[in-house]
């Protein structure tokens, strides 16, 4: 007596890439909104993290924060400070300290092009955004000077000119 198949498998059934949108790298798990504010960003690279594995958890919930963190060269290699990476809730006892100085991964070669314009007046390097690529996590660094106030307020009527001026593009061409 032979056996019938009632229902169909699909071989290699395709995942669906859409199920987690920071892991698969298409949203920022962390974005530095105050960097673009209090800095003018010039050169931007991306960096390695060293992190552990209850971090890249807290990192893909979206427990980082980037607002007053820096990064700083010592002894020949590149640290990131102040970065807070909140708790992982079921990390158990081998949790991290979410404010602890974590290690950069960046090559020979760049770190000697990043130590040469930080050493120049007013330069210093801001981590931008933390992402995903290839299921490991990626740190935007920016090489940035500071702003002054006057810098800001600049920055912000350019920004409401612009916006006003598309406002009346876009409202005269709706009256057309």
């Amino acid at each position: 007596m032979t056996r019938q198949n009632t229902h169909q498998t699909e071989a290699n059934k395709p995942k669906n890439p859409k199920r987690d949108p920071v892991a698969s790298g298409e949203r920022d798990a962390a974005f530095n909104r105050s960097a673009g504010h209090n800095y003018f960003l010039e050169d931007r690279m991306e960096a390695g993290l060293v992190l552990s594995g209850s971090e890249v958890k807290s990192v893909r919930g979206g427990r980082a924060n980037l607002k007053d963190a820096y990064a700083l060269v010592k002894d020949g290699e590149l640290w990131l400070l102040n970065a807070h990476i909140g708790a992982y809730e079921n990390a158990g006892y081998a949790g991290h300290t979410p404010l602890r100085t974590r290690k950069l991964l960046v090559h020979k070669d760049e770190l000697g092009k990043l130590m040469g314009k930080i050493q120049q007046k007013g330069l210093t390097l801001i981590p931008t955004r933390l992402y995903f690529k290839n299921g490991r996590v990626k740190c935007e660094l920016a090489v940035a000077k500071g702003k002054q106030l006057w810098d800001k307020r600049e920055t912000e009527r350019r920004r409401t000119a612009e916006s006003e001026a598309r406002t009346a593009i876009r409202n005269r061409k709706a009256r057309e």
